[in-house]
């Protein structure tokens, strides 16, 4: 009987120990990782970000798999946050993964071992209550040895933080545990672009009266821009209209015509400071554009002789007999500067990411003036250089010619900004066939100047291209062009899952760069063919001062079009340009991205 209890003791001891053992392996899946939160600040102001590192102290011997594991029926590990928070998640960033091989995979697993940081930015409301958070969070993993992988574990953990005034003094704490990760803040940084990156530490690392130089001659740059070539010719002709006078008038009419320029540029430089807006939102609403059409359809109506522009008498009397020409001149600026504004390029989306992170109103006016000033510059010239155009022999007469074919051209800057208004059913079709109307009045119908043999020449040649230009725009055509599809969070996210390579392109009726990548670079064979390897998303920005498209181009901080986004195969940002790119320069950052 002794021999019975003894051995049924020794068996009840083996199995209760076989339990413990088991309990070690299978139940107690806590102990193989241990998370420990830190925090870089403990208290930020409201609108403020702050991050926040997870230590992953991983058992030894043992390994989770990483947030992007190579073996579909591997549980990846992931961080979540459960039910509503007030704080948007601005960035999460994983741990670098290593490839092992085991016993149990056919190829090597992307995994976490060890010691391991985990990366967040919390962003804050701006209209935020004061007090103390809890921000409740989840971790899942799935741990693995060499023989086998346990079941997926959740832990939980919480992110303490407290909202203050913005006169409370806050300090950054932990700086020794954030040098291990490469985590930036994301509010100041809104576009990673070479030549915005380039141009704001230039003029943060310059003085004042440096940054006015770089920023004046920037401006000179963007004569080289599309939207401002067609400016130089209808300058030349409307200036050239108004040269009876001394070459000081005309100087004066130059400097009205800069600084009408200036106050369109001073404007968005004040708006940005004060908001930090896209570039362009002005024109993305329906009674701004309404407005500047008309303003180009009146002084295209000035150069057909219905009326001229004039000062009342009391106020030229008062300038000395100045003759009328002088508020034309001023509006011809201010509208000038409007309609180069959509496409000069990343040099102004640099500066307006620079000004908007600074938030000086004053800083922002004094900024884009003078950049006005550098763009406006060679306008003062040609004023002048016009003059002496007009006194060349005979030149009235087939000077007037010219100004109304800059008048024609004005009503026709007057369509394309109203297309974006238009039904997209019929919108193509505007511009061509004013075109070839403009075009056969001016070969068939209209005489001025027809013998000034020069000018007839010119006249009927460049109506004849315009004719042949127009006429070839409505002609249907095969478009090659990758497979867009339109942007929605759905298939956004989506994609992401599917470990999809994106890109996305944010464009805007209104923006010519835009048009010139949808007809030169998106339309080469070779990009169409390499796009197939990705998901192309589009994102019309036309409208974005609905609720909708604002949203987007907050969550993807979007500053003026085009910009193109592009994400590797892990769902992360890697590269983002703004303006035109040439079709082997977009191949080439495609062939970069994994």
């Amino acid at each position: 009987m002794k021999k019975i209890n003894v051995i049924a003791l020794l068996i009840i001891s083996v199995i209760f120990f076989s339990t413990s053992a088991n309990a070690q392996l299978f139940g107690a899946k806590k102990d193989l990782v241990k998370l420990t939160t830190y925090r870089s600040f403990d208290k930020i102001q409201r609108g403020g970000e702050f991050k926040v590192a997870v230590k992953l102290e991983i058992e030894k011997s043992w390994h989770i798999n990483s947030n992007k594991p190579n073996e579909d029926y591997l549980i990846k590990s992931e961080i979540n946050f459960p039910g509503k928070t007030p704080f948007e998640i601005e960035k999460i960033q994983y741990p670098e993964a290593k490839n092992v091989t085991f016993s149990f995979s056919d190829k090597p697993v992307s995994v976490y071992e060890g010691e391991e940081y985990l990366g967040l930015i919390i962003k804050a409301p701006k209209d935020i209550k004061l007090g103390k958070y809890r921000i409740p969070f989840q971790f899942t993993y799935q741990a693995c040895n060499n023989a086998s992988c346990m079941s997926p574990v959740t832990l939980k953990d919480t992110i303490n933080i407290e909202i203050v005034d913005n006169q409370t003094a806050i300090a950054e704490k932990n700086n020794e545990i954030f040098s291990k990760l490469n985590l930036n803040y994301t509010a100041l940084k809104k576009v990673d672009q070479a030549e915005e990156s380039t141009l704001s530490k230039t003029l943060e690392s310059s003085g004042l009266l440096i940054s006015l130089f770089i920023i004046f001659f920037g401006g000179l740059a963007l004569n080289l821009t599309p939207c401002v070539y067609p400016l130089i010719p209808i300058t030349i002709g409307y200036f050239g209209s108004q040269s009876e006078g001394s070459t000081k008038r005309l100087a004066f009419l130059g400097v009205l015509f800069v600084l009408g320029m200036a106050l369109t540029y001073s404007v968005v430089g004040v708006v940005t400071a004060m908001s930090g807006a896209v570039f362009g939102t002005l024109m993305q609403n329906p009674i701004v554009i309404a407005i500047i059409a008309l303003v180009l359809v009146g002084l295209a109506l000035s150069m057909f002789d219905v009326y001229e522009f004039k000062l009342p008498d009391s106020w030229v009397m008062k300038a000395g007999g100045a003759k009328a020409g002088y508020f034309g001149a001023f509006m011809m600026g201010l509208t000038m500067g409007v309609v180069a504004a959509p496409c000069i390029g990343p040099f102004v989306l640099g500066l307006v990411t620079y000004v908007a992170a600074k938030g000086d109103v004053l800083y922002g006016f004094l900024m884009f003036f003078v950049m006005a000033l550098g763009l406006g510059t060679p306008y003062l010239i040609l004023a002048i250089f016009s003059g002496k155009i007009k006194n060349l022999p005979r030149a009235g007469m087939w000077m007037k010619g010219v100004e109304r074919i800059f008048g024609f051209i004005l009503i026709g800057m007057a369509f394309y900004f109203l297309i974006p208004l238009m039904p997209k059913s019929f919108s193509g079709y505007v511009l061509p066939v004013y075109a070839i109307l403009v075009s056969l009045y001016l070969i068939f119908i209209d005489k001025l100047a027809n013998e000034v043999k020069g000018y007839k020449i010119f006249k009927i040649s460049f109506s004849v291209i315009i004719l042949a230009l127009s006429i070839w725009a409505l002609i249907p055509t095969k478009e090659l062009k990758p497979a867009w599809h339109k942007y929605s969070e759905q298939t956004f996210e989506t994609a992401i899952k599917n470990h999809k390579k994106i890109v996305i392109d944010f464009y805007a009726d209104w923006c010519i760069p835009c048009k010139e990548l949808d007809g030169i670079t998106f339309s080469d064979p070779k990009v169409v063919a390499k796009m197939k390897e990705f998901t192309p998303l589009k994102v019309d920005m036309t409208k974005s001062l609905s609720d909708a498209t604002e949203a987007v181009r907050e969550k993807f901080k979007i500053v003026g079009m085009p910009t193109i986004i592009f994400y590797n195969s892990s769902g992360k940002e890697v590269k983002r340009v703004s303006g035109f790119v040439k079709p082997e320069d977009f191949l080439k950052i495609l062939n970069k991205i994994e």
